[in-house]
């Protein structure tokens, strides 16, 4: 619901939120292109056909630029994401958890290993983080968690694993808990918005009962999917910026400020004038 941005989340999705000049759902597929993915799955909910909306072709939008002459700006525009990639959208029609909605693209995905990735978990890396994931995938062909530590008293916030080594940068999931208080965490090992999951998932989010407020939770779909298959745990390598909170959203807002050809420069002076 994105009600942590209210009220500009109120008629617009908290994904299409910007940073700098690109709504997060955008960085999310650029991630996923270059991961190699060509089928996109959109899980939507009623208020988010601006999801849709971006996507799609623009005609009025692209026939006034080319008047103009603004050929940069058309280009922009009619690359936002790429002609080889499928877009399809699939509506939640209730809100019912992080499960519910991965579960609401299996008659699409069918029986193939997929990935999901969340839009307000902005993570980049020298390599995108889902190649990187999926590097990992094509070494050991298994349900692959991304991960990384944070402080203990936050691990209330976030699944949790506990984990042995398997390899640099790769652990052997033991185990997986929602949300523990930090005192009872197994680890500080956290699992963050990317994902690679074996379509096996999808019979145990059918059977997985509803929990607080009604969700389905990922978490305990994953713990069942752990009973009969290996689980890999990947501390990618990257920044991780959480777009679902207010100071999250706006670090990446000036890490990518600064980065940004059109306005770099001039943000970095204002910064530094700043008390």
């Amino acid at each position: 619901m994105g009600s942590r941005f209210l009220p500009a989340t109120k008629a617009s999705p908290k994904e299409m939120m910007p940073i700098v000049d690109k709504p997060l759902i955008q960085y999310a597929v650029e991630e996923a292109v270059a991961a190699g993915i060509t089928d996109m799955v959109f899980i939507t909910g009623r208020n988010k056909r601006a999801i849709e909306d971006h996507f799609d072709k623009a005609y009025e939008l692209e026939a006034e630029l080319a008047a103009r002459g603004k050929e940069e700006l058309l280009r922009m525009v009619q690359e936002v994401i790429p002609k080889h990639v499928n877009c399809i959208y699939i509506r939640q029609t209730e809100a019912l958890g992080l499960g519910h909605a991965v579960l609401c693209a299996r008659p699409v995905v069918q029986d193939e290993p997929f990935a999901v990735i969340l839009a307000d978990d902005l993570i980049e890396g020298n390599l995108p983080i889902m190649k990187q994931m999926v590097d990992v995938y094509e070494r050991h062909h298994c349900s692959i968690l991304g991960v990384q530590d944070v402080p203990r008293e936050q691990t209330s916030q976030y699944g949790i694993v506990s984990s042995t080594n398997l390899e640099p940068g790769v652990e052997r999931v033991n185990g997986i808990v929602e949300k523990p208080n930090p005192e009872e965490a197994p680890s500080t090992l956290a699992v963050v918005g990317r994902y690679i999951l074996s379509s096996r998932i999808f019979h145990h989010l059918a059977k997985v009962r509803a929990g607080a407020g009604g969700e389905i939770q990922l978490t305990d779909g994953i713990a069942e999917l752990m009973q009969e298959e290996q689980l890999l745990a990947y501390r990618f390598n990257g920044i991780r910026y959480d777009c679902g909170s207010k100071l999250g959203y706006l670090q990446a807002q000036v890490a990518f400020g600064l980065r940004h050809p059109e306005v770099c420069e001039g943000f970095a002076e204002y910064l530094k004038g700043l008390k």
